[in-house]
């Protein structure tokens, strides 16, 4: 085992809720892109924003390449930034989110990221809004625009990882935090140890089912996320 411990967080309905905005800032940056308004979005949770918006254009019949996307990231992360005051006011970080960031950054050895199916720019812009990115390594993450695939998400982190510590990283030294079957999914795939958190639209029982065998109704326990960690992803 390594001499520390790699923690990938997810972002949407774990450390933070949009509340809405989310949708609508998409909504945005789809018709600047496209021309065409979006009237139905496809399937959020979990997925990674190119496949989102890949599946979003095919609902409006719409074909889409990479060339377009990249252009829909731009836009969005744009649509973030110009609306930040909206995101503030309308999103909020969840009950115990800053208080389990700060926790887990005293713990030594532990290095924070995320693996979150947003790009990086809108990424940063959700944690900065609600000030929960001074723990958070940005440069061993992965992301929206790296893969349409959650579990390589996971997969370039830990390669991403290996390169900053300049050492392997072996997924018992990683414990993955989310609240969807996809992260739990992802996390299982690598054999990562995952803490499934039922804070989204997912219930206790749906992250069971996905192969978590350590699920939380929410982060306001600091003490035991913290031991759950400290004993590699499992209940003290």
């Amino acid at each position: 085992m390594t001499a520390f411990r790699v923690i990938l967080w997810d972002i949407d309905h774990t450390l933070v809720d949009m509340r809405g905005i989310g949708r609508d800032l998409s909504a945005q940056a789809f018709e600047r892109v496209t021309g065409v308004p979006m009237r139905q979005q496809a399937k959020i949770d979990g997925i990674t924003e190119s496949v989102i918006f890949q599946e979003t254009a095919k609902l409006h019949g719409l074909t889409s390449n990479r060339e377009d996307f990249e252009r829909f990231a731009d836009a969005l992360a744009e649509a973030h930034v110009l609306r930040h005051a909206d995101i503030r006011e309308q999103g909020h970080a969840l009950p115990g989110a800053a208080a389990a960031l700060d926790a887990l950054a005293d713990l030594p050895g532990v290095v924070q990221t995320v693996v979150t199916g947003n790009v990086r720019a809108v990424a940063e812009i959700k944690l900065q809004t609600f000030g929960l990115d001074r723990n958070i390594t940005w440069g061993i993450g992965a992301f929206g625009e790296d893969d349409d695939i959650r579990a390589e998400l996971v997969r370039i982190a830990l390669k991403r990882a290996a390169v900053a510590f300049g050492e392997a990283v072996e997924p018992a030294d990683v414990v993955l935090i989310g609240d969807t079957p996809a992260d739990v999914e992802a996390a299982v795939q690598n054999e990562v140890p995952v803490v499934a958190v039922a804070t989204g639209r997912s219930t206790a029982d749906d992250l069971r089912e996905a192969g978590a065998t350590c699920v939380l109704p929410n982060l306001r326990d600091t003490a035991l996320l913290v031991a759950i960690v400290n004993n590699r992803g499992q209940y003290p």
